[in-house]
C-alpha cells in the first residue's frame, strides 16, 4: 500500500484544553487510519466529550494540533470541517420531532446540497427525497419513513440521528455516546447497525458503554482525567487491570 493510502485520516498531536484552572484534555496524541473503527472510553469526567468537541470543531484547543484528511484544521470551525467530510451526532437529540423520519432526512439532504425549500418541486428536491429514503434503508428505518420522529422509541431516534449524520456521505463519522439511555435490546440493534456501516466511512466512537464499544471497535483509547492512559485492541483493553480499576471505581495510580 502507498503512503497516501495508509496516512491517518485523523492525526492529533499534543492536544490540550484548559477551562480556567481545569485541564479537561492534556497532551493527547491520536492517529486513526482510513476505515478504522476506534472507540474512546473512560468514566464520567475523563475528557471524552471535550476531546470529541475539539476534533469536531465545536471547541478550540488551548494548544496542540489537529489534522483531518491531511489538512491542518486546528483553527477551522465545525462547518469547514464538515465540508471536508466530517460528520457527527450529539449526546442530546436534535431531531425535528414534529416531522416524519423521511422529512427529517430530506431536510438534512437539502441542507447538505446547499439547497433551499421551494413551493415548486425541482429535480434537486427529488434527488434529496431519494437520498433520504436510501439513507433510511441504510439505518434500518424504511418501515418508519412516515412515522413522526417524536413517536419513535429512544433507540429508533438514535438510529435516525445516525442517519442524519450519514446523509452528508461523510468520510469520517463521530458518534457521541450513541448508546446512552438505550435498553439492552436497543444497544444490540445499535451495535449491529454500527457493524454494518460501509468501510469507506472511518468511525470514531466516544462511548461510556464498554460492551458496545469493545464489540464495534478494532482499537480502543482509554482516557482518565483528560489523559490517555492506555491504547490497544479490545482484547488488550478487557485484560488491562487499570481499565477494570477505573470502571469499578478504584483509585487510579
Amino acid at each position: 500500500m502507498t503512503g497516501a493510502a495508509t496516512a491517518p485520516v485523523l492525526r492529533v498531536r499534543g492536544l490540550t484544553r484548559r477551562f480556567g484552572g481545569v485541564v479537561a484534555v492534556a497532551d493527547v496524541d491520536l492517529d486513526i487510519a482510513p476505515g478504522e473503527r476506534r472507540a474512546v472510553l473512560g468514566p464520567n469526567g475523563a475528557g471524552k466529550s471535550t476531546l470529541f468537541n475539539l476534533i469536531a470543531g465545536a471547541d478550540t484547543p488551548t494548544s496542540g494540533s489537529i489534522e483531518l484528511f491531511g489538512a491542518d484544521v486546528t483553527r477551522l470551525g465545525a462547518r469547514q470541517r464538515a465540508r471536508l467530510g466530517l460528520s457527527r451526532t450529539f449526546q442530546t437529540s436534535r431531531l425535528l420531532t414534529g416531522l416524519t423520519v423521511e422529512d427529517n432526512l430530506y431536510l438534512a439532504a437539502v441542507g447538505v446540497s446547499g439547497g433551499r425549500l421551494r413551493l415548486l418541486r425541482t429535480a434537486r428536491d427529488r434527488t434529496a427525497r431519494e437520498q433520504a429514503r436510501a439513507t433510511a434503508e441504510s439505518v434500518g428505518m424504511t418501515d418508519r419513513l412516515a412515522t413522526l420522529a417524536g413517536d419513535l422509541s429512544h433507540g429508533e431516534q438514535r438510529q435516525l440521528e445516525i442517519g442524519l449524520a450519514l446523509v452528508a456521505e461523510p468520510r469520517m463519522l463521530l458518534l457521541d455516546e450513541p448508546a446512552a439511555g438505550l435498553s439492552r435490546s436497543e444497544r444490540q440493534l445499535l451495535t449491529a447497525l454500527l457493524l454494518s456501516l460501509d468501510r469507506d466511512v472511518t468511525l470514531l466512537l466516544i462511548e461510556h458503554d464498554m460492551d458496545v464499544a469493545l464489540t464495534v471497535a478494532e482499537r480502543v483509547t482509554m482516557m482518565h482525567d483528560g489523559v490517555v492512559i492506555v491504547e490497544g485492541t479490545p482484547a488488550e483493553i478487557r485484560g488491562d487491570q487499570r481499565v477494570h480499576d477505573l470502571y469499578l471505581g478504584k483509585a487510579h495510580v
